[in-house]
């Protein structure tokens, strides 16, 4: 059971910063933690967990109260090369990076 957003426009070294508040919890921990924090990155990182817990419901008949976070991951996506005019002619180079965001659940066990 797993989710994924692709090219998500927030550099990954930020988004990474949030990932360690949900991993290895309860989706409902996870989610409280998330819904806590002050980055931008764990507004979506929330949104792909609850992703992850809807495809897990919708198509494997799991119960949202057995669910947890097994594993958060992001990857860098494509970077987006811009040019900033800069003095005497010249241009200095802005990456707008962008990530991929994998969430992957498992059924605890009780």
């Amino acid at each position: 059971m797993k989710a994924t957003l692709s090219q998500h426009r927030q550099a990954p070294r930020k988004v990474r910063l949030v990932t360690e508040l949900a991993d290895d919890e309860p989706v409902d921990t996870a989610l409280r933690n998330l819904k806590f924090s002050t980055k931008d990155a764990a507004a979506t990182i929330a949104q792909v967990i609850e992703s992850a817990v809807a495809n897990a419901e919708e198509n494997d008949g799991k119960r949202r109260d057995n669910l947890k976070v097994k594993q958060v991951t992001v990857d860098q996506g494509p970077t987006l090369k811009r040019y900033q005019p800069r003095a005497q002619g010249r241009s200095s180079p802005i990456n707008k990076r962008t990530s991929h965001i994998t969430v992957r659940l498992e059924e605890q066990a009780n």
